[in-house]
């Protein structure tokens, strides 16, 4: 076999980041990706939004440092976004990346899309029959999301039990998996989780002591208060953003929207903040627990950003030199 053949039939490097909210994901990325001619690619459900930059503790052009980023600013806050969206466009970014030579790294906290990418999962997407889906939106808007979550709880426990009651589009998408399939989409995922990966890659996720974790969670709320996280919704609120668009459903900006109607004071706004934003970490560490080969990376185990770097280039170079 000659030299060319090998290397098409040999899988392609991926390297992840990944790691709850306000651990320091982004500065150790950056540094990664100087070290290894890296490029970034966000899987971060809110920072592909143009606009929403407090809330999102959103990179800036000059923390990136020159390093391409991909998925960061390329939607309105008007504008959907789900994980069949960020496969087509992380894919599509991988690909530029590769024929640039370089080599991408997937850095972000949300662990379902990180999946999707790794394990190219097929999400049997059917928007043939949207009968189903219309049947199930009603039900959510008269009797509830949590009456809906109820509903999956008795057709797919495991689905139920992975979906928050409020992410009502994919208890929705659960439902109508199963009426159309007569399948558990926890099962399908499971069989999807099971897939060798199509590239050569190696998944890290940063951690800290939860004690550490949760002051820096508390820090960066302040500091988006600080910074005009409420005029930055305001600011949304008068471009036509709504509460029910998958964009303000993100952390900080439903608080904030609900302290601008007069549901909370600014005081329960950010205490509640602090609060979601905590379990929303504990929620991120639970699902990187469940995901087979992570490397763990404890940042109290380490001196500091180089001696972190150091143990994740040893692993690498035998992924880029494979």
């Amino acid at each position: 076999m000659n030299e060319h053949s090998m290397k098409q039939n040999q899988k392609r490097p991926l390297i992840i980041l990944a790691g709850p909210t306000a651990v320091g994901k982004t500065d150790l990325s950056i540094a990664l990706a100087k070290r290894i001619h890296g490029q970034i690619i966000s899987a971060d459900s809110m920072q592909v939004y143009k606009g929403m930059d407090i809330g999102t503790a959103k990179i800036t052009r000059e923390e990136m440092q020159g390093v391409p980023h991909y998925l960061i600013d390329v939607l309105e806050p008007t504008e959907d976004f789900n994980v069949v969206t960020f496969q087509k466009m992380a894919k599509d970014a991988m690909e530029k990346i590769y024929d640039a030579g370089d080599i991408p790294i997937l850095v972000g906290g949300t662990g379902f899309y990180i999946q999707a990418l790794l394990y190219d999962i097929d999400f049997e997407e059917n928007d043939v029959d949207t009968s189903i889906r219309e049947k199930y939106q009603k039900i959510a808007k008269e009797q509830g999301a949590d009456y809906l979550h109820e509903q999956l709880k008795l057709v797919d426990p495991r689905a139920a039990e992975e979906i928050h009651a409020h992410n009502v589009k994919r208890v929705i998408r659960a439902l109508e998996f199963y009426k159309q399939t007569g399948r558990r989409i926890s099962e399908h995922n499971e069989e999807q989780r099971e897939k060798a990966s199509p590239y050569e890659y190696a998944y890290y996720v940063l951690n800290d002591d939860r004690q550490k974790l949760y002051e820096r969670i508390d820090k960066r709320v302040d500091l988006m208060m600080e910074s005009g996280l409420v005029d930055e919704v305001k600011n949304l609120k008068e471009h036509g953003c709504t509460r029910e668009m998958v964009s303000m459903q993100g952390l900080g900006y439903k608080e904030i929207f609900a302290y601008l109607e007069g549901e909370y004071s600014y005081e329960e706004a950010v205490y509640v903040m602090k609060r979601d934003t905590r379990h929303f970490a504990k929620r991120q560490l639970t699902w990187f627990k469940r995901e087979p080969d992570v490397i763990w990376l404890d940042r109290g185990q380490f001196e500091d950003t180089d001696s972190i770097l150091d143990a994740m280039i040893t692993r690498i170079d035998t992924i880029i030199n494979h």
